[in-house]
């Protein structure tokens, strides 16, 4: 079932050298709620991909869940594994209203209808099964917002640019491609979301 109240485009590349992304992402649609992660698993390769996907299989079977819950229940999962860092964004068309968090670098960019961008500052640490605390942050949802969600990839030059002001998801996730350097030093995750 289609409800389409949010448009997603998403840009993935490996470290160079690398075959595994060490990033794991997910999103999805509901009646009442859209939800978005990326999860970084620490340093690269296949046990930083083992971790992050232990985290996005945890947000997929608890989309309907705070973020905080999900957050304390990737957590636990993760004792004795490598460590992850985890951005969660959660678009609630009920209430109209979104809500964060991000633990270590992953950021996220919100660009309301003819206003500036405003970056929202992750919460430090990284998620390896010890109690820490994070802050999740809560905002009224405006219609034709973008929502751009990025992992450690993304530099700020690439931040800065005009062409995430497009309205349309897939012109960002292109034109980041095209203009952003051929190798990358790092696992790179750029997803732009736009809420219509």
């Amino acid at each position: 079932m289609s409800y389409n109240r949010v448009d997603v485009s998403v840009f993935q590349k490996a470290k160079k050298g690398n075959y595994y992304c060490g990033d794991s992402y997910f999103y999805t649609e509901t009646e009442n709620e859209f939800v978005c992660a990326i999860a970084d698993g620490l340093g690269s390769g296949e046990f930083a991909k083992e971790s992050s996907q232990i985290v996005i299989d945890i947000i997929k079977s608890n989309i309907h869940s705070s973020i905080e819950h999900i957050i304390k229940k990737c957590n636990q999962q993760l004792t004795g594994k490598r460590g992850v860092v985890v951005g969660i964004l959660k678009l609630d068309f009920k209430t109209k209203t979104y809500s964060f968090s991000s633990i270590g670098n992953i950021g996220v960019m919100t660009i309301p209808k003819g206003k500036k961008k405003v970056r929202n500052i992750p919460n430090a640490g990284y998620l390896a099964g010890y109690h820490r605390p994070f802050k999740v942050v809560q905002e009224k949802l405006e219609p034709e917002t973008n929502f751009i969600m990025f992992s450690d990839g993304i530099s700020d030059k690439d931040l800065s640019q005009k062409f995430l002001l497009n309205t349309d998801v897939e012109m960002i996730t292109n034109v980041f491609e095209y203009t952003s350097e051929g190798v990358r030093e790092d696992d790179t995750t750029l997803i732009a979301i736009r809420y219509k």
